[in-house]
């Protein structure tokens, strides 16, 4: 300590010694500059086929956001099918149940380690939340939860969201009241 506070406002012609470089001066490719290393000399490089930009406009913004103007939307932007439930079913087990639980009482494995607060699906709030609003809570996350935008693409975060429609309606119904076709569809999604 002494050393140091008896060296300060000495000058000296080497650099000074930084514990933590500044940004300006780390290795970097700096915008519009020259490099050696690509044939092209171009140090930038182009966008990866398929990368799309976040300001570009999209088709159906309902699609990709869960809002239809001013407000959260109702109802679903793609084709629902077997295969959408059985996609959503399989993403709900791999990103979902840990917390929500496999049927989405809110008692997933996490909760065994003092994660208070997970969502039940079959309780009121969260069954008259509006589908939109239950994909944007997928897609960007909400309280402790993180968002599963980035490694779910669209369809399989709707596909999620019909799977939990679908296990809302299935905890409420008894099976034997369920018509014949309704239990077939069930047998299959459960295989």
């Amino acid at each position: 300590m002494i050393a140091t506070a008896g060296l300060r406002g000495w000058k000296s012609p080497k650099p000074p010694l930084e514990i933590f470089p500044d940004m300006v001066r780390q290795l970097k490719v700096k915008e519009q500059a020259y490099s050696v290393f690509f044939p092209d000399g171009m140090a930038a490089r182009m966008p990866v086929n398929g990368t799309v930009c976040w300001e570009e406009p999209v088709e159906n913004p309902y699609l990709s956001t869960g809002i239809i103007g001013e407000q959260w939307g109702e109802g679903f932007p793609i084709a629902l099918s077997i295969d959408t439930l059985k996609k959503g079913k399989e993403n709900f087990e791999i990103y979902c149940s840990a917390c929500h639980g496999l049927a989405g009482y809110g008692n997933g494995i996490a909760t065994r380690f003092n994660l208070f607060g997970v969502p039940n699906y079959h309780q009121d709030h969260t069954r008259e939340l509006p589908d939109g609003q239950i994909f944007y809570i997928i897609s960007h996350g909400q309280g402790m939860m993180l968002g599963y935008g980035a490694n779910l693409s669209v369809e399989e975060r709707w596909a999620i969201v019909a799977y939990i429609r679908a296990l809302q309606k299935s905890q409420n119904v008894p099976f034997d009241a369920l018509p014949e076709e309704k239990k077939q569809i069930l047998k299959e999604i459960q295989q």
